[in-house]
């Protein structure tokens, strides 16, 4: 799925999901929201539709256009490969739907060449939010969409180095 360019068709076994984390700046800090509340929401991908248009498909329609969609990681998960995404709005565009403060977690640490055991939700939001981070600082179109206040809440979020070659 490397490189895959609008237009192309994902060839992957089995059924591909898309894991939405809707974030916003509330103020001083970060907040998750979404339609079902404060957690990620699962759409089916199909396979004729590009999922990063899909996701800002269904988001447009229901805040209004993101002011970044972006595909943070993947996993399996049995039979499916869910696809994991970190969506920007605006706090005028969370509306009434329920939203929680963003809390800290420990990231799902591997090995050298396997995948960890277990990956909580809150641990790919936590990946999220630091490749967010990062990006911030290191590409031009994340920095241009991205408030003084986002790049002070983001400077918090570095990456850590791979522990399984230290």
């Amino acid at each position: 799925m490397a490189g895959l360019r609008a237009g192309e068709i994902l060839d992957v076994e089995g059924p591909v999901r898309a894991e939405i984390f809707m974030i916003w700046l509330k103020v001083d800090h970060l907040e998750l929201t979404g339609p079902d509340g404060p957690v990620p929401w699962i759409v089916q991908i199909e396979d004729v539709e590009h999922p990063v248009e899909v996701v800002e498909r269904i988001v447009t329609g229901l805040v209004g256009a993101p002011l970044l969609v972006h595909s943070t990681s993947w996993r399996r998960d049995a039979a499916a490969v869910i696809l994991s995404f970190l969506v920007v709005i605006g706090p005028d565009q969370v509306g009434g739907m329920a939203s929680q403060p963003i809390v800290r977690a420990e990231l799902a640490r591997s090995e050298a060449t396997r995948a960890p055991a277990r990956i909580g939700q809150e641990q790919v939001l936590e990946h999220a939010i630091r490749h967010l981070a990062w990006l911030a600082q290191d590409d031009e179109v994340v920095a241009a969409r991205l408030t003084d206040g986002w790049r002070a809440e983001l400077a918090g979020y570095v990456p850590e180095p791979f522990r399984s070659l230290a």
